[in-house]
């Protein structure tokens, strides 16, 4: 970070990161756990104890957020002799465990103002870290134990230092980005393949902004051609090593059982007679090497390619539908920060095409082809380098006879010229136009007040925001399903709804969630996938999650049924993330199929 305004970019950094972080602290203790976090917390501490990451690796996760959000815990037990029970406990330790979520929060938050200040200047970064920092989507994530707000810390971190390395020696070029890959790829898998976009949309728009990708004038396509693949040959190579050192580090942090793998060996005693069952039933029976990140890895990357339904706009789509991740952004990303990308594409596109706008844009191309359509979650290092990009071409101010470039200068020893971020004469003209770089930080600055004051609007239901262009938060649960509304976090809502309107009479409840706090009083869960309504009894309410009502209804026939038959009532009250009817005598459903 260049001396030029850092007391006060610490100085709004801390301001940004308190008061983000008291809104994330405040919102945890009115959230239940979320669908993922059960399984967290007992894996991570399992981790702890017995140095296996099986459990995580199983179910495709990685372990350094896990890693980090349990380690206060595993300590507390040990001061206090006593270990702790992951399910009973709950109420305990997950405040603690999403609380220590808020480290990754702060190296978001910096590294944001990095790569706003590297690309675009001082207020440029200010402007990228008070986007991320108060979109109320990213702090709904801080604000639980998860791995989402990891991985785009760690790949803001590879971006930013993958470019800041370009020009340079072996370490800042290719080490360092080295680690950072591999700290995205522990952090979620989907780190892995991010990363390679990442590294690649940076390369090559250094490449050709430093002419090297520009042929010999006549040459022919086949010339064209040869040129492109000689003047990419340092990238590739570069990326090679990049990978080498990311995935040593993964295998090496995620560590091994030195054990058999039962599924496998499973597998292998399956295949009909012949040598490739005499080959691989005593390889699988002695292979002890698992588990390992490779599991994992593979794990996610099935998942991927298998993909599964998803509900979009009222319909649920047996398929992935490619449609689904731009139209959600649309959805979640809040007003005023839509107003300001519609801002920079009007009156400066050219600015919005910086290096990580660039990242940005592939990020938005590969979304077109993810299969896993549970949660605008997946696309917040989409949402991160979008933002940054934003505040870039709003903010950035060229030198009347020059402007800033964002690569180094190319020296014949591949090394210095000036550092990426400097200035650097060009004989372009000053780019930018329309309205002075003054009234367009005073109207971001505007733009960010307004997404600030949504965020507390929609406080501590961060995760069910939906844009007043989608008609808010009130009926988001009928448009995006999951993590984007429901995921399973409204038990403490409805225990005090309870405790106001309950009467003190039954309390069961059908909900798709893993808190275990359902299993006690005043909750009675009974599943209605597999139960007909009539099994909730004649008394009392039935919560019904929305994304019981609103999803795919057709789980089961015993699942349409209910669905059928709660769509034609009314319900006599609602929270968050339930919808409650009445179960009095007249009100009751049919038996069911």
């Amino acid at each position: 970070m260049r001396r030029s305004g850092w007391w006060l970019d610490a100085v709004w950094l801390l301001a940004l990161g308190a008061a983000s972080s008291a809104w994330c602290l405040s919102a945890a203790t009115r959230l239940g756990a979320t669908f993922d976090e059960p399984h967290h917390l007992n894996a991570g501490l399992t981790a702890w104890r017995t140095g296996s990451n099986k459990l995580l690796m199983s179910a495709g996760c990685m372990p350094l957020p896990v890693d980090v959000q349990t380690l206060p815990l595993y300590v507390w037990e040990h001061t206090r002799g006593e270990p702790f029970h992951p399910y009973k406990d709950i109420d305990a330790i997950l405040p603690v465990a999403r609380a220590a979520n808020l480290v990754f929060w702060w190296g978001l938050l910096v590294y944001a103002l990095l790569l706003g200040r590297t690309f675009g200047g001082p207020w440029a970064g200010r402007l990228a870290a008070g986007l991320v920092g108060c979109d109320p989507n990213f702090l709904a994530h801080a604000a639980l134990a998860t791995t989402d707000i990891s991985v785009v810390t760690m790949m803001l971190a590879l971006i930013y230092h993958f470019h800041r390395g370009q020009g340079r020696g072996w370490w800042p070029r290719v080490a360092g980005p080295g680690v950072c890959y591999g700290l995205a790829t522990v952090a979620k898998a989907s780190g892995m393949v991010f990363g390679v976009q990442a590294v690649l949309a940076l390369g090559l728009c250094h490449l050709y902004r430093s002419g090297e990708l520009t042929p010999p004038p006549g040459s022919t396509l086949r010339g064209k051609l040869a040129h492109l693949w000689h003047a990419t040959w340092g990238l590739r190579k570069d990326l090679t090593v990049i990978l080498l050192i990311g995935f040593t580090l993964v295998f090496a942090y995620t560590g091994c059982d030195w054990g058999t793998e039962p599924t496998f060996v499973s597998w292998a005693e399956k295949l009909p007679d012949g040598p490739a069952r005499e080959v691989m039933v005593p390889l699988s029976r002695h292979l002890t090497v698992f588990p390992n990140a490779g599991e994992a890895l593979v794990q996610q990357i099935k998942h991927n390619m298998r993909g599964h339904g998803t509900y979009l706009l009222g319909r649920w789509h047996p398929r992935a539908t490619w449609a689904y991740f731009p139209l959600a952004l649309t959805m979640k990303v809040p007003v005023p920060a839509l107003v300001l990308l519609l801002a920079a594409l009007v009156l400066r596109p050219r600015e919005l095409l910086s290096p990580v706008g660039w990242v940005a844009l592939v990020l938005l191309a590969f979304s077109l082809n993810c299969r896993v359509q549970i949660g605008i979650r997946f696309m917040l290092t989409l949402m991160a380098t979008g933002y940054v990009a934003v505040a870039v071409a709003l903010c950035r101010r060229p030198h009347p006879r020059s402007v800033p470039t964002p690569f180094p200068s190319p020296s014949p020893a591949g090394g210095g010229g000036t550092k990426p971020g400097d200035l650097a004469s060009s004989p372009l003209p000053p780019r930018g136009r329309g309205l002075g770089g003054g009234v367009l930080r005073a109207f971001a600055a505007f733009c960010l007040a307004a997404t600030a004051a949504t965020s507390l609007w929609v406080w501590p239901h961060g995760l069910g925001f939906f844009n007043q262009l989608w008609g808010g938060p009130e009926h988001g649960y009928t448009r995006l399903h999951d993590s984007n509304y429901d995921w399973g976090q409204g038990l403490p809502e409805l225990k005090a709804w309870y405790a106001a309107h309950g009467d003190s009479r039954p309390l069961v409840v059908w909900y798709y969630g893993t808190d275990p706090n359902v299993l006690y009083p005043p909750f009675r869960l009974v599943n209605l996938s597999f139960l007909p309504v009539a099994a909730a009894g004649s008394d009392g309410h039935l919560a019904v999650s929305v994304t019981a009502v609103y999803g795919n209804a057709d789980i089961t026939p015993a699942s349409a049924a209910a669905v059928r038959w709660l769509r034609d009532r009314q319900p006599v009250g609602r929270t968050q993330t339930f919808l409650i009817y009445d179960l009095s005598p007249g009100e009751r459903g049919p038996s069911g199929p």
